[in-house]
């Protein structure tokens, strides 16, 4: 990013994941429920986990989240995902979401969230990350 495009703010990571919130997503006001986004958040940040770890992995946690503009119902959700760290056997993902509304020309971002996850076996325990090449 450059001064010039400082006031073009653009999403952080790879897409990893695209949705589109529907009228029973939404709480009684019609607002879509937090917990939907939630949801759709933790979906995209563990299929990179998955690639990353090459199989199985659980999340074991999630940094705060502070809901920035709503997201309405029928707008383009993308969720982007950036791999923060590798440990010996867990991963930081950190998830941004940036939404499209129907009527909109330009994305806006409405939430981000850090997510934590550990590879685990077929059995359910924690396995070592496997190396990773550059």
């Amino acid at each position: 990013m450059t001064a010039y495009d400082d006031d073009k703010p653009t999403p952080r990571g790879e897409l990893a994941l695209q949705v589109i919130p529907l009228p029973v997503d939404t709480n009684a006001n019609g607002d879509v429920f937090a917990g939907w986004l939630v949801k759709q958040m933790d979906i995209a940040a563990a299929t990179m986990a998955g690639r990353i770890s090459q199989g199985r992995n659980a999340t074991v946690a999630m940094d705060r989240m502070e809901f920035l503009s709503p997201l309405r119902v029928g707008s383009q959700v993308g969720c982007y995902c950036e791999l923060v760290d590798i440990g010996r056997s867990s991963m930081k993902i950190n998830v941004e979401v940036w939404t499209l509304d129907r009527t909109a020309k330009n994305p806006r971002k409405v939430t981000e969230g850090l997510f934590v996850y550990v590879a685990i076996d077929e059995h359910g325990r924690i396995r070592e990350v496997p190396e990773q090449s550059l």
